[in-house]
Formats: C-alpha cells, structure tokens, sequence
C-alpha cells in the first residue's frame, strides 16, 4: 500500500509513519516544519523514517497546490492519512485566519487534489474540541457539534463537513477520527504532559489554570496509531464515518499531576491561574463506535504513558 502521510513528521504523524513502514508499505511524507515548536524537535522525530528506502519526506505545505499537483502526479497513492494541520486551542483564538488558511483551505486543496487524481480514500484527524463545552457524557458521535468555542474546534468541525461534502460530489471515502487529549513519547511541548514533567523535573511552577477539577480525557499516542491504522484498513469498508478515538476514561486535573509526581518522584510547585479562553471544561470518549467499527481498545494507562514519555525525554532533552 502506498499512503500520503500529511503532517507525517509531527508528533501522531511520525508514530503512524514508522508503524506504516513497520508493515511494509510504501510513504510520502508532507510537512512543513513549521515553528509552531521548535522544528528540530519534527527533525529529530523523522530521522530514522528519512533513510528508510520506503520512505519519502517532503518539506512543504498542503497549502501548495502545485505542490500537491507534482506529489500526485508521480506517486499513485492508494490512501491519504491527513494530520497536517495548526494545532492548539489558545493560539487559535490569536491568529484565526491562520487556522482557517491551513485547516480549512488545506483541507479543501487535499480533498479537490485527490478528486482530480482519483484517490478514493483517505483517513483524517479531527478532535475532541468540536463538542465544545457540553455536559453530556461521554461524548458520542451522535451528539450535536454546533456549538465549538474556539476557531481550532471550528476549523475541525469544517474539515469533517468537507469531507462529507466530498464523499458526495467525489466518491471519496473518509473517516474522520476524533483524537481525545494525545499524549507520548514526541508529545507537543505545549501540552500539559509534556509541560508538567518538564516543570517539574526543572524545579519550575506548574502552571494550573482553574481550580483543577478540569478533566481531559488522556489518550497514548500507541493507542491512536492502532486506531489509525484500523481505519485505514476498514476506510473503504465506509463512505463517510466519524469515530472517537479515546481512552474513555477522564482524569481530573489535580489526578493528573498526582501521576506526573509519582511517575517523577518529584513534587510539583503549582501556581494558580485563572481559566483560559476556549478551553473546554471536560472530556470523555464513549468508544463503543470504535471498538465495534474499528476493533479499538485502548490498552496503556496514563501513569503507563507518562513514564514512557519521561523515559523518551530523559533521552532527548535531559
């Protein structure tokens, strides 16, 4: 199987990279490196994937068409993974036309590339951030998005319509994977896990915004690439479906940094903040459409997960 891998040197990208390569097929990685973090961090991620002889790394944006023209035309891909995008919640709300020009507009470059070289299908990330604020849970599939409270969760709501859209006018099939608060080894640096164990391995303040009874539906990035993988093997089984991927078990904020203080062995310093903009209050995956759909089951707990990153960062930045 040959697969387009957008955002293929990021932190889930990199992962679904090198288990596609694990499998034997065929890759074309498309990223650009960005500096939303440090890009020698997507350097380090792709170092190996770069000298695999099945493997190709392009540096470079979704939003180039004559980009995308030239990967399509000498590549016959029987399958697109699309993780490329700008990602955060809280710098959505600063630069909003800089999410809808990358997720939106990428989006619809892909989509319309891929109805001009007849590739039929292709699995894309949403995210949990399009259920907004509601109180129901767990979250399900079925529920009412209408309501997202940041340009991110609405830039991710949009790029599931286009690609329902494109289902009808093109025949492409599509699952739309909602990721539920991914964390691991390669993690965003401006996530909690990774913001958490730094801080508190540097001695520094943890910053906790609220009064800690937030929870997020923590997700190992392993567990997400088995879930990726599962629907881009069952992708053509379906002409348009939206799946959660989480790990159906929210932790509250002040647990969470519990873990990350054992995992550690140290005590955190915590500094007291005021809730962010757009941040929602809770997560929680109900996983029942992925576990029937896509034989989905995640297997790592978070204290698990965390002490894997810890190992990886000790590595890296230690």
């Amino acid at each position: 199987m040959k697969v387009l891998v957008t955002g293929g040197a990021g932190f889930i990208g990199s992962h679904v990279s090198e288990a596609l390569l694990g499998r034997g097929d065929e890759i074309v990685i498309i990223d650009n490196f960005n500096d939303f973090y440090n890009p020698a961090n997507k350097r380090r991620n792709i170092e190996d994937i770069k000298i695999n002889p099945h493997a190709v790394v392009v540096e470079g944006d979704i939003c180039d068409q004559k980009l995308l023209n030239s990967l399509f035309e000498k590549n016959k891909f029987d399958a697109v993974i699309h993780l490329a995008a700008r990602a955060g919640v809280r710098p959505s709300i600063e630069d909003p036309l800089l999410y809808e020009k990358v997720n939106i507009g990428g989006t619809y470059l892909l989509f319309n590339t891929m109805r001009q070289y007849g590739v039929k299908q292709i699995v894309l990330a949403s995210s949990s951030s399009v259920y907004g604020n509601q109180t129901k849970v767990p979250f399900a599939e079925s529920d009412c998005v209408d309501f997202p409270i940041s340009p991110y969760a609405a830039t991710k709501k949009a790029c599931e319509e286009i690609a329902y859209t494109y289902n009808k006018i093109a025949g492409i099939k599509s699952v739309c994977l909602r990721f539920f608060t991914v964390y691991g080894e390669r993690g965003r640096p401006d996530m909690a896990p990774w913001l958490f164990v730094e801080s508190v391995l540097k001695n520094k303040k943890i910053k906790v915004f609220g009064d800690g009874t937030a929870k997020r539906d923590y997700t190992y990035v392993g567990d997400i690439v088995e879930g990726i993988l599962s629907a881009l093997g069952k992708v053509g089984e379906f002409e348009y479906e939206v799946i959660n991927l989480g790990n159906n078990n929210p932790v509250i904020l002040k647990d969470f940094i519990e873990t990350v203080e054992r995992v550690t062995g140290v005590k955190a310093n915590k500094e007291i903040l005021p809730q962010q903009l757009g941040d929602v209050f809770q997560t929680h995956a109900d996983i029942k459409k992925a576990q029937t759909l896509l034989g989905y089951q995640p297997k790592v707990s978070l204290e698990e997960g965390l002490n894997n990153f810890l190992i990886w960062y000790k590595k890296n930045f230690i």
